[in-house]
């Protein structure tokens, strides 16, 4: 394949543009010549040094040997006649060894380029990448209803290569599913970490995660469940947006199973048993450990600690630490004082 300008396509161009590889995104080749980030791949991937030059699109150093070589054999075959056939038995098994080789590089490269676009996600060029994938819809939307079409993005369950496949992480629900479609059920998940996903939506805590209906629990002013209108809740908590926190979950959306318009009981065995792990706080401000943590200890409760003075309060607890050790080892040094007797 070439580009429109002429020029050959990359071998990293070539792997990120076959089907089933969209979530992937195209590693620089700065990043991947600079040895520290492939620290420790040496001993995982095996042919590492033929991989990382295939992936590189760099001709290797003995090519121009071989072919010397085989041009002096020819040579010397058509001198000698039939009476030479080692060297072209030789000739011809090493073209079967590279031939054989070939296929086991190409596996190499592409387990070398996943581990080392496992890490080249989570800085921030690559990061920024697949902040560009996201917007433009490459990771699709989560499967779950209730979401109104939120972007997940592509995760791993485990960082060793092999255990499972590529998972999609859903903000809205804060849950992982399968892709729907089957291409990406065979890609692995390890190529895209564990720490991936998390570390995207810290990185852009602005980021509107779902379309958010006019009824979202998380709007900043809504109205109760009996209808009675609340004050206006707090746009962003411990630098997170209120609104993009959990978009999915809370009151009216959590599917509830009925019959003939009643609701199933909770314990049946077909009702919602689990649904508290769906469930969140009505009242967002629940959700500030700082301010509930002031309410339940008013500033009376602590008064003598204000008192002492930081200075003071520190000496106190140092002495306090400090006297219970001397007390123990007085009483092992003494065993005799109680009117034991020693172990």
């Amino acid at each position: 394949m070439s580009s429109s300008e002429g020029a050959p396509e990359s071998w990293i161009s070539s792997f990120c543009g076959m089907m089933g590889h969209e979530f992937f995104a195209e590693v620089s080749e700065d990043f991947i010549e600079d040895d520290f980030n492939l620290t420790g791949l040496q001993s995982q991937v095996p042919m590492y040094k033929e991989a990382l030059e295939m992936i590189l699109d760099v001709e290797p150093e003995e090519e121009d040997e071989d072919e010397e070589e085989e041009e002096e054999e020819e040579d010397e075959d058509e001198i000698l006649g039939d009476d030479r056939p080692a060297f072209r038995r030789a000739g011809e098994r090493r073209h079967a060894r590279v031939a054989s080789d070939l296929s086991v590089i190409e596996s190499s490269a592409e387990l070398l380029y996943g581990l080392i676009h496992q890490r080249y996600i989570t800085s921030r060029p690559g990061i920024q990448q697949m902040l560009e994938k996201l917007e433009m819809g490459h990771f699709g939307s989560c499967p779950r209803v209730y979401c109104n079409g939120s972007r997940p993005v592509p995760v791993g369950l485990s960082d060793t290569p092999g255990q499972q496949t590529v998972k999609l992480y859903c903000p809205s629900c804060q849950d992982i599913y399968t892709p729907p479609n089957s291409r990406f059920h065979s890609v692995d998940g390890a190529f895209f970490g564990t720490t991936f996903g998390c570390l995207f939506f810290m990185t852009f805590p602005d980021l509107d995660v779902a379309p958010r209906p006019v009824d979202n629990p998380l709007s900043p002013v809504r109205a109760s469940p009996a209808g009675t209108p609340r004050e206006p809740q707090p746009t962003e908590i411990n630098g997170v947006r209120t609104a993009s926190f959990a978009a999915g979950l809370g009151p009216g959306r959590v599917y509830e199973p009925k019959i003939y318009g009643f609701k199933v009981s909770d314990r049946s065995r077909s009702g919602p048993r689990m649904k508290w792990l769906r469930m969140k706080p009505v009242e967002i401000r629940e959700l500030d450990e700082m301010t509930r943590y002031e309410s339940q200890h008013p500033l009376a409760d602590r008064e003598g600690d204000m008192d002492m003075g930081a200075g003071a309060a520190q000496n106190a607890a140092i002495a306090r630490r400090k006297k219970a050790p001397m007390r123990r080892r007085r009483y092992n040094t003494n065993p005799g004082m109680n009117g034991g007797e020693g172990l």
